[in-house]
């Protein structure tokens, strides 16, 4: 089993989420987040005065899949996240020893 992790930008959400679901990925966790990479952020004027605003607003996609999904699914994420444009994000992907569903203790891919 795999976890993907996904910083995407929030308005990409939806997009996401629907190439998931075509690929036939059933439950994703969402967290929003803020940060940084090469953006470095970027200056706003509020009221005359200007300032830095150097966490952007991003979104964190996790979603936990068989191995022989993983391709599509990394495919599905770049292709909906894309917009060409600095601060488009990035994808993890690592290994999960464990997975087990609480309500039945069923473990492994059945969990998933």
């Amino acid at each position: 089993m795999k976890k993907i992790e996904a910083i995407i930008k929030p308005f990409k959400l939806d997009e996401v989420k629907e190439a998931l679901q075509e690929v036939g990925l059933q439950g994703i966790t969402v967290t929003e987040a803020k940060g940084f990479g090469r953006q470095k952020g970027h200056t706003e004027l509020y009221r005359g005065a200007e300032y830095v605003v150097d966490f952007l607003p991003k979104v964190k996609v996790e979603i936990v899949l068989n191995d022989d999904l993983v391709e599509k699914a990394v495919e599905a994420v770049r292709d909906a996240a894309q917009t060409g444009r600095i601060g488009d994000g990035k994808i993890f992907v690592s290994n999960i020893e464990e997975a087990i569903r609480i309500r039945t203790g069923e473990t492994g891919e059945d969990a998933v």
